[in-house]
């Protein structure tokens, strides 16, 4: 943005003067060759030249100038909210990570029970070692993946220290999170607002750079000018002189100079207005796309929450209990195996 500002400065400023000089009229043939006393016209010279560009120029290179510092702003502000939006999700991943490692370190308790239920089996001759060796596994799956779930933590929490610019190991979520089962912002007024959505913001500068760019093709049928002074300084016996010379562009073959570009910088703002249409149509379809996963997520969290997660939890207490009491261990080890999926799964809907 800083760069864009600093070329608007200059955009409409003139050109720099250029500086002329030379010797003139200086005969070389003859017997004279080369003796530039000879010619009392030859002299040294020393002058100045300006060139003018045409005003319609100049304020279109201003108004291009000007676009272009527009677009690096809305550039800008999509990048800070595209930098909003994915430190609010490592934010999220971290606290989601937190809590799966949460809800597999509370099965430790019931892990543990289920062993020393095996083991009590085992000395009292009613069950057998192969049922107290599949109690050990399973709880040494359940120790592998608490393992997993901390290393998931861990890399959330080095993906939020990016964003924050801190310590991953300064870096913790605090509180819970925003209520995930309800939109900030109302479905109809998403859909209403699309271009002011952060992958739009650029799209009307760029518009705007494009339409600035047809002025400036237009505005080089306008000619420009150029005023020159130079001062020729001849022999002590002869006068000094003065030179003033101004010219102009003839822009006489415009049809196949001036006129190709401007067909060339209309052509290019329709294909970036057909361009920036499509970017509109995409960003609907993704918002359409979004409400219909958030409102299938939405359903399903609550139904694992009311319903799949303690049936679940009464299942495994049912299947240890039938364990403890002389019953079959496979109903409680899927039993628990179940309930540990649906906690993780759920885990997951919740923060997608």
């Amino acid at each position: 943005t800083q760069a864009a500002r600093e070329e608007a400065i200059r955009a409409a400023a003139l050109p720099d003067p250029q500086l002329t000089f030379g010797l003139d009229n200086w005969p070389v043939t003859g017997s004279q060759a080369f003796d530039w006393r000879a010619e009392d016209m030859t002299m040294k010279r020393i002058g100045l030249m300006q060139e003018f560009p045409a005003r319609a120029k100049r304020q279109a290179r201003q108004a291009v100038a000007d676009r272009a510092v527009e677009q690096a702003e809305a550039l800008s502000v999509t990048e800070q909210l595209a930098v909003r939006q994915v430190a609010a999700s490592a934010w999220i991943t971290l606290w989601a990570a937190e809590r799966e490692q949460e809800v597999l370190s509370s099965q430790r308790e019931q892990s543990a029970l289920g062993i020393r239920l095996a083991e009590a089996r085992l000395a009292s001759g009613v069950g057998t070692a192969a049922e107290a060796l599949a109690v050990q596994a399973a709880g040494l799956d359940l120790e592998n993946r608490i393992d997993a779930a901390r290393a998931k933590v861990e890399a959330a929490r080095g993906t939020l220290a990016r964003w924050l610019g801190s310590d991953p190991s300064e870096v913790g979520t605090v509180g819970v999170p925003p209520d995930l089962a309800t939109l900030p912002i109302d479905a109809a007024t998403l859909l209403a607002s699309v271009d002011r959505q952060g992958p739009l913001l650029p799209w009307r500068s760029r518009e705007a750079i494009a339409e600035a760019e047809l002025a400036l093709a237009a505005a080089e049928k306008r000619p420009d000018w150029r005023l020159a002074a130079s001062y020729g300084q001849r022999d002590r016996s002869r006068s000094d002189l003065l030179m003033l010379e101004f010219s102009v562009d003839l822009p006489l073959f415009a049809a196949d100079r001036q006129d190709r570009g401007i067909a060339a910088r209309r052509a290019e703002r329709d294909a970036v207005a057909a361009s920036h249409e499509e970017a509109r149509r995409m960003q609907v379809e993704a918002v359409h796309r979004a409400l219909a996963e958030w409102n299938g997520l939405k359903r399903q969290v609550a139904r694992s929450e009311q319903e799949l997660l303690p049936l679940a939890y009464d299942r495994v207490q049912a299947a240890i209990a039938g364990y403890g009491g002389g019953g079959a261990l496979q109903p409680w080890l899927e039993a628990r195996r179940n309930e540990i999926e649906l906690h993780i799964e759920h885990t997951r809907h919740v923060t997608e």
